[in-house]
Order: C-alpha cells, then sequence, then structure tokens
C-alpha cells in the first residue's frame, strides 16, 4: 500500500498523528475532522495515498462510499441533524486543500450559513448540448 511520507492523512493512518478514529478497515479510515463545521464532521480515506478521485483505485473508492454511508447513518441517528453533506473535492481550485483523497461527511442545521449553493441559472440551451456532446464523446 502506497503512503507519502509528507501527507498528513497518511501520517494519521499510520499513527504518527493522532486522530479519533469512528471505523477501520483494511482500505479505509473514517476520523473526526479536526477543524469541523459542526458537531459530527468527520471524514472517510482510503489508506492508499490516491491524491484525487482519478488516481484511487476502484475497490477503494468502492471502500469509502460504503464506509461513509455507514458513518453518515450513525451521524444522523446520534445527532439528529437537519441534513448531512457528503463533500469531496479534487484540486485546489475544487477547494481540496490537502492532496489525499478523501469525502467529508457534516451534519447541517437549517440556517447554518454553509455557502455551497449557487444561484441557479437557466443554461443557453446551444452551449449545454455543446458540453454535453463533449462529455459523452469522453465517456465512450
Amino acid at each position: 500500500m502506497t503512503r507519502d511520507a509528507d501527507c498528513i492523512f497518511c501520517k494519521i493512518i499510520t499513527g504518527e498523528i493522532p486522530s479519533l478514529k469512528l471505523l477501520e478497515t483494511e482500505r479505509i479510515l473514517a476520523f473526526m475532522d479536526i477543524n469541523p463545521f459542526h458537531d459530527g464532521h468527520c471524514m472517510v480515506i482510503p489508506k492508499a495515498h490516491s491524491e484525487t478521485i482519478f488516481a484511487c483505485e476502484e475497490e477503494d473508492l468502492a471502500a469509502c462510499i460504503k464506509a461513509v454511508r455507514t458513518v453518515a447513518t450513525a451521524l444522523r441517528d446520534a445527532l439528529e441533524p437537519d441534513g448531512i453533506n457528503i463533500i469531496q473535492s479534487n484540486g485546489t481550485a475544487a477547494g481540496q486543500s490537502i492532496a489525499h483523497f478523501h469525502m467529508h461527511i457534516f451534519p447541517r442545521k437549517v440556517g447554518d450559513e454553509a455557502m455551497m449553493n449557487w444561484d441557479y441559472k437557466p443554461a443557453e440551451m446551444d452551449h449545454l448540448k455543446d458540453v454535453h456532446a463533449r462529455i459523452l464523446a469522453a465517456l465512450w
């Protein structure tokens, strides 16, 4: 299993940096975020170092999403939030601050002012169709 000696998450996995673990399997680690948005904010990471979703092994991605559901269910049952966000970012432009694939799970409260919404503006249909065609071409 690959590790990056300079990666804070790899150091958490090896125990070099302590964490409040929630769930651990052969492939993943779930733990509390030490900079939480709300009580219950936690993360799930693969134990193999992969910077983004594009570098992650499919088995690690599957293990991560399974763990996310398990932890999110426990968070919902324990804290009874109004909602739960599951966030995963790739690259600094998307807000990824640690170059190790990770998924945030955090409870939401009505009126908590988390700024993750955007204004709804109808797309120009010809442009939308062009983008659609480009993505389809990349898929197939």
